[in-house]
């Protein structure tokens, strides 16, 4: 049941260097639908591009960008909720859209390289030049940004996404997911046919990894559909480019090879919805119905005849069909909207702090929200 319309929290007033119009972000965030007890407050304005998120122990949150070129860095020292300040940590990056932190020091992913930023909040004002750990991926700008983290194992996991719409490659790590060890040494491909994923995240029973993974385009409105995979071990084979979803058959590449033969999604998304970003729930604050559960940020279409997506979604991973998968946050999309110029956010990633809020970054608005729950 949604709460609808509520008053914004006092910290919502607070803005950091703005250049956006307080009143239109104010209003934009009142228009922000969520289930009953929760509420959205800004943690940070003025990040243009915000997209991969890592969130430090100390509270210090690292922000990726694509066209941008910059990592932004926003600490929190007084513990208040709202960054203290917004801090360009580099510039001039090919699109360094991932972020992950491990032991202190920072991972970037640029297109074609993984940067490392040793023990980085050590000063975060100083002029810092990366280590290069890993140059060798490929400088296709086509699904080129790429989103990181590191995995239970303690190994980077940085995805390859297919350099065009559909095709076969001769080049193996095309479309996959590989990984490493964080010294850019002993890379393997871990998952194959894999089109583009920009989220992913581990089951904190299971430890499998889940990924979103963005159909293809140019087949209709509402073909294919987006996917939530689960690789449950090394080597397997998603689909991509003979099979989409769970059973359509590429028009071009499908003679190839049948469905059967791979692994289908553990749920259908929207069709063009553009999920990216998901994070499962293992945070004390939401309620317990809540945890293990997969939150998805639906970045939203840009070739769709009528726009979809532009929400949070929430995918129960114990229930099946349909009714797994419903929406969490929505009203980034304005009612009748039939262009992408009325879309008023555009959600990216999702990370949970020490006290179990979500951050969700927002590269049209440049913000990050904080989504917070009480009785």
């Amino acid at each position: 049941m949604w709460s609808g319309f509520r008053s914004l929290p006092p910290l919502l007033v607070l803005f950091i260097h703005s250049n956006i119009d307080a009143a239109d972000l104010t209003s934009v965030v009142r228009s922000l639908r969520l289930p009953k007890g929760f509420k959205v407050s800004i943690f940070a304005d003025n990040v243009p591009g915000a997209r991969s998120l890592s969130l430090s122990p100390t509270g210090t949150l690292f922000v990726g960008t694509r066209a941008e070129g910059k990592v932004y860095a926003l600490p929190d020292k007084n513990k208040d909720h709202v960054a203290d300040e917004v801090i360009v940590l580099a510039t001039g990056l090919n699109m360094p859209n991932g972020v992950a932190l491990k032991d202190g020091d920072l991972y970037v992913a640029e297109v074609n390289k993984i940067l490392k930023f040793p023990g980085v909040e050590s000063n975060l004002k100083a002029t810092k030049k990366p280590l290069v750990i890993n140059d060798s991926f490929p400088k296709d700008k086509h699904h080129g940004w790429k989103f990181i983290r590191i995995g239970p194992d303690g190994l980077l996991y940085v995805p390859v996404g297919a350099p065009c719409n559909v095709c076969e490659s001769k080049n193996e790590i095309y479309s996959s997911i590989v990984r490493m060890k964080t010294d850019g040494t002993k890379q393997e491909i871990f998952a194959k046919g894999v089109r583009n994923t920009v989220g992913f995240d581990w089951h904190p029973e299971t430890q499998e990894l889940w990924f979103t993974d963005n159909g293809r385009d140019m087949l209709g409105d509402n073909t294919p559909p987006d996917e939530l995979n689960r690789a449950e071990r090394l080597g397997q084979h998603f689909g991509f480019p003979y099979c989409h979803g769970r059973s359509i058959v590429d028009p071009e590449f499908g003679s190839k090879q049948k469905c059967q033969e791979f692994i289908e999604p553990a749920y259908e998304l929207g069709a063009h919805v553009a999920a990216l970003g998901m994070r499962f729930y293992t945070g004390k604050m939401f309620p317990a119905q809540y945890r293990n559960k997969v939150f998805i940020a639906e970045h939203g279409s840009w070739n769709r005849s009528s726009p979809v997506g532009y929400k949070i979604s929430l995918v129960d991973p114990k229930m099946k069909g349909s009714a797994a998968y419903t929406t969490f946050v929505e009203g980034w999309l304005p009612p009748n909207a039939t262009g992408t110029e009325k879309v008023e956010g555009r959600p990216v990633d999702l990370e949970i702090d020490a006290e179990g809020a979500m951050l969700v970054s927002d590269d049209k608005r440049g913000v990050i929200y904080r989504i917070t729950y009480a009785e």
